[in-house]
Protein backbone atom coordinates (compact mmCIF):
# COMPACT_ATOMS: atom_id res chain seq x y z
CA UNK A 1 0.00 0.00 0.00
CA UNK A 2 2.94 2.23 0.98
CA UNK A 3 4.65 1.69 -2.58
CA UNK A 4 1.45 2.50 -4.54
CA UNK A 5 0.88 5.62 -2.81
CA UNK A 6 4.42 6.38 -3.17
CA UNK A 7 4.14 5.61 -7.18
CA UNK A 8 1.00 8.07 -6.83
CA UNK A 9 2.52 10.78 -5.94
CA UNK A 10 5.70 10.47 -7.90
CA UNK A 11 3.22 9.97 -11.03
CA UNK A 12 1.19 13.24 -9.76
CA UNK A 13 4.16 15.04 -9.42
CA UNK A 14 5.56 14.32 -12.97
CA UNK A 15 1.84 15.70 -14.81
CA UNK A 16 2.14 18.74 -12.86
CA UNK A 17 5.93 19.39 -13.68
CA UNK A 18 5.12 18.90 -17.56
CA UNK A 19 1.64 21.19 -17.08
CA UNK A 20 4.30 24.07 -15.71
CA UNK A 21 6.33 23.51 -19.15
CA UNK A 22 6.36 27.37 -20.17
CA UNK A 23 9.45 29.28 -19.53
CA UNK A 24 9.65 32.92 -17.29
CA UNK A 25 10.40 35.55 -19.06
CA UNK A 26 12.48 38.57 -18.00
CA UNK A 27 9.64 41.79 -18.60
CA UNK A 28 12.51 43.86 -19.85
CA UNK A 29 12.76 42.44 -22.70
CA UNK A 30 8.73 41.88 -23.61
CA UNK A 31 7.75 44.37 -26.28
CA UNK A 32 6.42 47.96 -24.25
CA UNK A 33 3.23 49.44 -25.49
CA UNK A 34 4.44 52.53 -27.26
CA UNK A 35 0.95 54.34 -28.61
CA UNK A 36 -1.11 56.91 -26.83
CA UNK A 37 -1.79 56.94 -22.98
CA UNK A 38 -4.68 59.46 -23.36
CA UNK A 39 -6.73 60.65 -26.05
CA UNK A 40 -9.04 63.79 -26.25
CA UNK A 41 -11.90 64.70 -28.30
CA UNK A 42 -12.82 68.15 -29.68
CA UNK A 43 -9.86 69.55 -27.83
CA UNK A 44 -9.72 73.66 -27.23
CA UNK A 45 -6.63 74.88 -25.53
CA UNK A 46 -6.15 78.13 -24.45
CA UNK A 47 -2.68 79.55 -24.05
CA UNK A 48 -2.47 83.36 -21.74
CA UNK A 49 -0.66 86.40 -20.42
CA UNK A 50 -1.73 88.04 -17.42
CA UNK A 51 -5.26 87.22 -18.30
CA UNK A 52 -4.62 87.69 -22.16
CA UNK A 53 -5.68 85.35 -24.40
CA UNK A 54 -2.83 85.08 -26.76
CA UNK A 55 -3.26 81.60 -28.53
CA UNK A 56 -6.27 79.48 -29.24
CA UNK A 57 -5.91 75.58 -30.66
CA UNK A 58 -8.48 73.56 -31.68
CA UNK A 59 -8.39 70.28 -32.64
CA UNK A 60 -10.86 67.20 -33.33
CA UNK A 61 -8.52 64.39 -31.94
CA UNK A 62 -5.35 64.80 -29.54
CA UNK A 63 -3.15 61.79 -28.46
CA UNK A 64 -1.08 62.11 -25.91
CA UNK A 65 1.95 60.16 -25.05
CA UNK A 66 3.76 58.99 -22.30
CA UNK A 67 6.26 61.77 -23.13
CA UNK A 68 3.92 64.23 -22.38
CA UNK A 69 3.99 64.75 -25.95
CA UNK A 70 0.86 64.95 -28.46
CA UNK A 71 -0.07 64.43 -31.84
CA UNK A 72 -3.19 65.27 -34.02
CA UNK A 73 -3.80 62.99 -36.58
CA UNK A 74 -6.82 64.32 -37.93
CA UNK A 75 -5.57 68.16 -38.01
CA UNK A 76 -5.64 71.46 -35.20
CA UNK A 77 -6.45 75.04 -36.08
CA UNK A 78 -4.65 77.93 -34.07
CA UNK A 79 -5.89 81.61 -33.46
CA UNK A 80 -3.27 83.84 -33.02
CA UNK A 81 -4.29 87.14 -30.62
CA UNK A 82 -3.66 90.50 -29.94
CA UNK A 83 -3.10 92.54 -26.81
CA UNK A 84 -6.82 93.40 -27.42
CA UNK A 85 -8.32 89.88 -27.81
CA UNK A 86 -8.49 90.53 -31.62
CA UNK A 87 -7.88 87.42 -33.77
CA UNK A 88 -4.76 88.62 -35.76
CA UNK A 89 -3.42 85.14 -37.72
CA UNK A 90 -4.38 81.93 -37.87
CA UNK A 91 -2.65 78.51 -38.89
CA UNK A 92 -4.68 75.33 -40.33
CA UNK A 93 -2.83 71.67 -40.97
CA UNK A 94 -4.41 68.55 -41.58
CA UNK A 95 -1.80 66.67 -38.70
CA UNK A 96 -0.02 68.00 -35.72
CA UNK A 97 2.47 67.40 -33.59
CA UNK A 98 3.87 68.80 -30.15
CA UNK A 99 6.89 68.14 -28.45
CA UNK A 100 6.07 69.64 -25.17
CA UNK A 101 9.61 69.81 -23.98
CA UNK A 102 10.77 72.23 -26.28
CA UNK A 103 7.57 74.21 -26.87
CA UNK A 104 8.18 73.04 -30.42
CA UNK A 105 5.08 72.15 -32.52
CA UNK A 106 4.79 70.56 -36.25
CA UNK A 107 1.97 71.09 -38.70
CA UNK A 108 2.27 68.85 -41.86
CA UNK A 109 -0.22 68.55 -44.85
CA UNK A 110 -2.08 71.45 -46.47
CA UNK A 111 -0.57 73.91 -44.02
CA UNK A 112 -2.66 77.22 -44.35
CA UNK A 113 -1.47 80.67 -42.11
CA UNK A 114 -2.89 83.40 -42.97
CA UNK A 115 -2.62 87.14 -41.88
CA UNK A 116 -6.09 88.93 -41.48
CA UNK A 117 -5.02 92.19 -40.95
CA UNK A 118 -2.59 92.60 -44.17
CA UNK A 119 -4.98 89.70 -46.25
CA UNK A 120 -1.55 87.63 -46.64
CA UNK A 121 -1.47 83.54 -47.18
CA UNK A 122 1.05 81.19 -46.64
CA UNK A 123 0.92 78.02 -48.02
CA UNK A 124 3.50 74.71 -47.33
CA UNK A 125 3.26 70.88 -46.65
CA UNK A 126 5.22 71.65 -43.26
CA UNK A 127 5.60 74.33 -40.80
CA UNK A 128 7.55 74.34 -37.50
CA UNK A 129 6.32 76.47 -34.84
CA UNK A 130 8.27 77.43 -31.68
CA UNK A 131 5.85 78.65 -29.43
CA UNK A 132 8.79 79.82 -27.02
CA UNK A 133 10.12 81.53 -29.70
CA UNK A 134 7.02 82.83 -31.58
CA UNK A 135 8.52 81.80 -34.82
CA UNK A 136 7.41 79.60 -37.40
CA UNK A 137 9.59 78.20 -40.21
CA UNK A 138 9.62 75.40 -42.38
CA UNK A 139 12.77 74.56 -45.20
CA UNK A 140 10.15 73.05 -47.57
CA UNK A 141 8.30 74.87 -50.17
CA UNK A 142 6.04 77.81 -49.79
CA UNK A 143 3.51 79.99 -51.45
CA UNK A 144 2.59 83.06 -50.14
CA UNK A 145 -0.18 85.46 -51.50
CA UNK A 146 -0.79 89.03 -51.31
CA UNK A 147 -3.13 91.12 -52.38
CA UNK A 148 -0.33 92.75 -54.87
CA UNK A 149 1.55 89.42 -55.90
CA UNK A 150 1.95 85.39 -55.58
CA UNK A 151 5.36 84.94 -54.07
CA UNK A 152 6.96 81.31 -54.30
CA UNK A 153 10.19 79.66 -52.67
CA UNK A 154 12.09 77.21 -50.22
CA UNK A 155 12.01 77.66 -46.97
CA UNK A 156 10.56 80.62 -44.99
CA UNK A 157 11.18 82.37 -41.36
CA UNK A 158 8.59 84.25 -39.77
CA UNK A 159 7.08 85.13 -36.54
CA UNK A 160 4.09 83.63 -35.29
CA UNK A 161 1.66 85.84 -36.39
CA UNK A 162 3.04 85.70 -39.71
CA UNK A 163 3.12 89.98 -40.15
CA UNK A 164 6.65 89.57 -41.01
CA UNK A 165 8.33 86.77 -43.02
CA UNK A 166 11.63 85.82 -44.90
CA UNK A 167 11.77 83.75 -47.81
CA UNK A 168 15.54 81.92 -48.31
CA UNK A 169 15.26 80.78 -51.83
CA UNK A 170 12.35 82.79 -53.76
CA UNK A 171 11.78 81.02 -57.19
CA UNK A 172 9.22 83.07 -58.48
CA UNK A 173 7.17 86.43 -58.07
CA UNK A 174 3.87 86.86 -60.00
CA UNK A 175 2.28 90.61 -59.76
CA UNK A 176 -1.59 90.47 -59.71
CA UNK A 177 -1.74 93.91 -60.75
CA UNK A 178 -4.80 94.28 -63.64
Amino acid sequence: MRHAYIASLMALMVMLGFGCNEELRDPDQEPKYTGPTMENHDVVTLYSDSAKLLIKLQAPLQQEFETGDGVFPEGLFVEFYEQEGQVTSTLKANYGKQDRNKSLFLARGNVVVENLAKKEKLETEELYWDKRRAKIYTDKFVRITTPEQIIMGNGLQANQDFSNYRIRDVTGIIDMKE
